[in-house]
């Protein structure tokens, strides 16, 4: 028996509750991570997991067990890197996943500049806007917008995004430019709405003006849940949108967009990167905070606040 790699499959089994999902994500077969639990199991002589037909349940021994292995597993890894003769530079796999917009407009872009200075770091990036399993789906870390509604998540906030309302040309030719916010819930307006989350939801905007603050639903014909879908569908005319600076600037200097409701405030969305607890930080995972803070302040620094002109 390998130890490490039956430490491993026990992790990631607790992680994600299934022989499966590990096997998957350890790229294994499942036979072989059931083979090596139970040798781990066998040569502790402990029961470590309780097992049904429908899900697999931690001991009382397995989750202590646990909660000391993770940190063993890390602090191995960390020791690799931090020998005299090994690579000064952090290095393995990093497994990550942002919201796709910010993926196509300000990450990938800076990518070479992380490389040169990490050439031995792999991400594995997912681009989506989705809610990510981040423990069950073996992810060290995910960047989303909003706040982190997951408490069993450390969270670090990275940026403040500015958003403000847009539509495209073709949009207010058909249906008229809108002087006030009210105008999108009683009229000839729509929106293209972004559904969030699990729920599928939209939440309304509140928008600020002096002492008005209005909350803005709207009527929609379109709702979506990527980014780049919402801000293609914002630029075929389908509606109006709420975007964040860094996706709406190039479309507005291009002519695409035309701001709205430029007297009108709204609140900054916060940006946050959050990662498992229970892991111990990696050297990997530290250097890519650092740049992933630095990148953002040069977009949407932390507590900037964009007033109407």
């Amino acid at each position: 028996m390998d130890r490490f790699d039956a430490m491993k499959a026990f992790v990631r089994v607790v992680e994600t509750g299934s022989f499966t999902k590990a096997a998957q994500t350890l790229h294994m077969s499942r036979t072989t991570v059931t083979q090596l639990v139970q040798q781990l199991e066998a040569r502790l002589r402990l029961k470590l997991l309780n097992r049904t037909t429908r899900k697999v349940n931690v001991t009382a021994d397995g989750a202590v067990y646990y909660e000391r292995i993770v940190h063993v597993l890390a602090a191995l890894e960390e020791v690799e890197t931090s020998l005299p003769n090994a690579s000064a530079l952090p290095r393995g796999q990093l497994r990550l996943d942002v919201p796709s917009p910010l993926a196509t407009m300000l990450l990938v872009p800076a990518l070479p500049q992380f490389h040169a200075l990490y050439p031995d770091i792999q991400l594995d990036m997912g681009a989506s806007d989705r809610m990510v399993d981040v423990i069950g789906e073996n992810v060290d870390c995910v960047i989303r917008g909003g706040a982190i509604t997951d408490q069993s998540l450390m969270a670090r906030k990275i940026g403040d995004l500015q958003l403000a309302v847009y539509a495209a040309p073709a949009y207010l030719a058909r249906a008229g430019t809108p002087l006030h916010p009210n105008e999108l819930e009683h009229s000839q307006h729509r929106i293209v709405r972004f559904r969030w989350g699990r729920s599928g939801n939209g939440f309304p905007y509140v928008m600020q003006r002096g002492g008005d603050i209005v909350k803005i639903e709207g009527q929609y014909v379109l709702s979506i849940d990527d980014g780049n879908a919402y801000l293609a569908a914002g630029l075929a005319g389908l509606g109006v949108l709420w975007l964040p600076d860094y996706m709406a600037s190039r479309h507005v200097v291009a002519g695409e967009l035309v701001p709205l409701f430029e007297t009108w405030s709204i609140e900054p969305m916060p940006l946050y990167l959050a990662y498992p607890p229970n892991r111990h930080v990696s050297k990997k995972l530290r250097v890519f905070i650092d740049w992933v803070v630095e990148l953002m302040d040069r977009h949407a620094p932390v507590g900037a606040i964009n007033y109407p002109g």
